[in-house]
């Protein structure tokens, strides 16, 4: 079968490869691939930033937004053959540190996870894939043009997780969110604000392309003005930051409301400088009972509220975030990128 391979560490080293045909094991099922999806993870992989070989293997198949359709699955389980499913990237160490052993893999504390298509376990960019019917989530069936997209929606619905838990400190009734970045993340943070029925506005900077009527279709309100003016006028409770910049950070976190509340999606790079007043930062955090928080990947927990989330949202809407579809034998184009992309994805 074919499938898309990277020598981790070598940029150039991406290739549409032939590997073995894949044979489940106890407790797996095997999988016909239809589509993954592309993100910011898989470009630094491929330009040979980041990721891990399988143990043995020069080579990592990439690909950890999946779907695909069950095409042989165990008589005992609660899976069917022609299921369509999304296998889970993060597997806990081999042996768990506390968090892993609780099902808390997303909040392991040693770093010894591993991770499909990522750190250590080839992923589901292949034509055919196994996966244990343990981490795999069932989708409904409308959803096979777009499914690809729950392994994102589940990074934004641990967000809103950590949001309401840390609420719940206290009386919490938010009214207004703010969400940085109009990206795949940013516009799914979105979707479920719009869904929890709260006034949601996103902010990010192109004034043209398929990102504010995106936007402006989930009942929310675009803009693309600086952090601060927005921000300052606004006066969210809650932010969810997907772009990483750190001046869009400090600009969001300094201007929310009393008992706000910014969750940090986005991951900054190194190298920038911004001028910041400690002190006042400290002083505004303190004295209005402010949380920031940073949150990065999802368990299985988060796998199902996401599929709940795309089950309720307009298939229309969610069709119109993925902006270009590659076949796999063309896979190196969704790697360079397009006019107006927001969500590029390969069809298997």
């Amino acid at each position: 079968m074919r499938a898309l391979t990277v020598e981790p560490g070598h940029k150039g080293s991406l290739r549409v490869s032939d590997v073995p045909d894949p044979t489940p094991g106890d407790g797996e099922m095997l999988v016909d691939g239809v589509a993954m999806g592309v993100c910011g993870t898989d470009k630094e992989i491929v330009s040979g930033e980041y990721g891990w070989a399988p143990p043995g293997s020069s080579r990592l198949v990439l690909g950890h937004e999946s779907l695909g359709r069950v095409r042989q699955a165990p008589s005992s389980g609660t899976f069917s053959d022609g299921d369509l499913v999304v296998g889970v990237v993060r597997r806990p160490d081999p042996e768990p540190c506390g968090a892993c052993a609780h099902g808390e893999f997303d909040m392991c504390r040693n770093g010894r996870y591993r991770e499909r298509g990522i750190k250590e376990l080839d992923g589901y960019g292949s034509q055919a894939w196994c996966v244990e019917t343990d981490y795999a989530v069932r989708l409904d069936p409308s959803l096979e043009r777009v499914g690809m997209l729950l392994e994102p929606t589940t990074v934004v619905c641990k967000a809103w997780e950590q949001v309401e838990r840390i609420g719940a400190r206290g009386w919490f009734e938010p009214k207004r969110a703010l969400v940085t970045g109009a990206g795949p993340i940013g516009l799914l943070a979105a979707l479920i604000g719009a869904q929890r029925g709260l006034d949601t506005h996103v902010l990010d900077r192109v004034t043209d392309g398929p990102k504010p009527h995106l936007v402006e279709s989930l009942g929310a309100t675009y803009h693309h003005d600086d952090i601060e003016s927005v921000a300052k006028k606004l006066r969210p409770d809650i932010v969810i930051e997907a772009t990483g910049v750190g001046s869009v950070v400090f600009g969001a976190l300094m201007n929310t409301d009393t008992y706000g509340i910014t969750c940090l999606t986005g991951v900054s790079s190194g190298g920038h400088s911004i001028d910041v007043d400690a002190g006042l930062v400290n002083r505004d955090i303190v004295l209005e009972n402010d949380v920031v928080v940073g949150s990065v990947n999802a368990n299985l927990r988060h796998y199902k509220q996401g599929a709940e989330v795309l089950a309720r949202a307009d298939n229309n809407w969610l069709d119109g975030l993925i902006t270009r579809r590659v076949p796999l034998e063309k896979a190196a184009d969704a790697f360079r990128p397009a006019e107006g992309d927001v969500k590029v994805i390969i069809e298997l």
